[in-house]
């Protein structure tokens, strides 16, 4: 009973939180010669924030590596383990992005981790997660809207087209995700928030 918690529970959340936990946006950005990318724009390790040096592949290719680091989390312990020890890393993956432990637990926001987990458990969910980050953020212009909006839809997603475990999962990331951006919530509301493609913080 014990080993079988420890495979299902333990180590998929430890070992999804350590990949998850790898910073990107901060290595490439250093790789590239941009230095920290915690100093300039928002300060933060995500692809947004990388953006903001005007360098659109170094943000593409943070994107795609903080998204793939969380769906290799999930699909490596979901073959490994089982299907359940795949929710679990996903969500440690996620964590670990948001508060990862070479960083002094400041880390990102968790969107694109968030929508690599969602591709990867259930991929229509993933889908329709990522179009309407797409929608809002082609409508408005805000990634922190765009975010916002698409975590929230990630529940009512899952429940419609994966049902309960990845409903939860979905719910669990979006208040996580949610929560990290309440600074964007307050700049969205006095009319601070910078929008995609701005170098100002």
């Amino acid at each position: 009973m014990a080993d079988s918690l420890v495979l299902t529970w333990v180590v998929p959340l430890f070992g999804g939180y350590l990949l998850g936990s790898v910073p990107f946006g901060l290595l490439l950005s250093k790789l590239a010669g941009y230095g920290d990318i915690r100093s300039i724009g928002s300060g933060n390790i995500g692809a947004t924030n990388v953006l903001r040096t005007g360098n659109k592949g170094l943000a593409l290719g943070t994107l795609l590596l903080d998204g793939g680091k969380g769906a290799a989390a999930a699909l490596i312990c979901a073959a490994a383990i089982a299907p359940q020890a795949g929710l679990v890393a996903a969500l440690g993956a996620v964590v670990g992005h948001n508060f990862p432990i070479w960083l002094r637990f400041k880390g990102g926001k968790g969107v694109a981790t968030t929508l690599g987990v969602l591709l990867a458990v259930a991929w229509p969910v993933g889908i329709a997660a990522c179009l309407t980050w797409l929608a809002v953020a082609a409508a408005f212009r805000y990634s922190s809207l765009a975010a916002i909006v698409a975590l929230a839809s990630g529940p009512f997603w899952a429940y419609w087209l994966a049902g309960g475990p990845v409903t939860a999962l979905a719910a669990a990331l979006a208040v996580l995700g949610i929560a990290r951006h309440h600074a964007n919530i307050a700049r969205l509301a006095n009319g601070t928030e910078p929008k995609i493609g701005s170098k100002k913080r």
